[in-house]
């Protein structure tokens, strides 16, 4: 459970605005989303490996 103290005074746009900073931190939504649909583990390698790829060539243009 997401706890976000309000100090006396305080806004309560500003305590708004943590707590959804630390809702979207917890990665609560993302992990929602990646279950929606089924990813075969053969499908979730590939996916790793081209990024694995990708990641590489971005460092090879680095330097």
């Amino acid at each position: 459970m997401i706890v976000v103290p309000v100090k006396e005074g305080e806004n309560i746009e500003r305590a708004l605005k943590k707590f959804k900073r630390k809702f979207e931190r917890t990665g609560i939504v993302k992990e929602l989303r990646r279950r929606q649909q089924y990813d075969k583990p053969s499908v979730t390698k590939r996916l790793a490996k081209e990024h694995a790829v990708y990641v590489q060539q971005l460092r090879r243009m680095e330097d």
